[in-house]
C-alpha cells in the first residue's frame, strides 16, 4: 500500500470565498502512483469545508444564499462570547462538511461528469490549510 500526503494553504482577501481546487488534487493524485485508492481531501479548519459541486456560478450564489438562510452572520452566538466573531463559519461548516473522499481508478481521481472540487472559505482572511492524503496501491 502506497500513501502520499500534501497539503494546501488557502489566505483568501475575502471573508467569504469558494476556490475551484480540481486540478490540484488530480496532480496530487499523479504525483502519488496510485492507481487504485481514496483521495481524502479535508479543510484543516472548522470554519472552512472541501465540497463536491458543479462548476456554475448561478448555482455558487444559491449555494451562499441558502447557507446564509440557514446560517447567518450576526453578533449574538454564544460561541462570541470567547471574542470570536465566526460563529455563522462554523455552522456553515456543519451544513457542508469538513472533507470529501474520492475514488481513484487507473490512476486517476473517478469523478462524475460535472463533479469538481471545491474550498468553501467562511471565515477567511487569513492562512489555512487543506490535506490532501492518498491511500492505495
Amino acid at each position: 500500500m502506497k500513501s502520499y500526503t500534501e497539503y494546501l494553504t488557502f489566505n483568501t482577501k475575502k471573508r467569504r470565498d469558494l476556490i475551484r481546487i480540481t486540478d490540484t488534487v488530480k496532480e496530487a493524485v499523479r504525483k502519488s502512483g496510485v492507481k487504485e485508492g481514496l483521495c481524502l481531501v479535508s479543510a484543516m479548519h472548522l470554519t472552512a469545508a472541501v465540497i463536491i459541486q458543479d462548476d456554475e456560478e448561478g448555482l455558487h450564489e444559491d449555494i451562499w444564499e441558502w447557507l446564509e438562510r440557514l446560517a447567518p452572520f450576526k453578533p449574538d452566538y454564544k460561541h462570541h462570547r470567547t471574542g470570536e466573531d465566526n460563529g455563522d463559519a462554523h455552522l456553515k461548516n456543519l451544513l457542508v462538511h469538513l472533507q470529501v473522499v474520492l475514488p481513484i481508478t487507473n490512476g486517476e481521481l473517478d469523478l462524475g461528469p460535472w463533479q469538481e472540487i471545491f474550498y468553501a472559505e467562511f471565515d477567511g482572511q487569513r492562512p489555512k490549510r487543506v490535506i490532501i492524503k492518498i491511500i492505495g496501491e
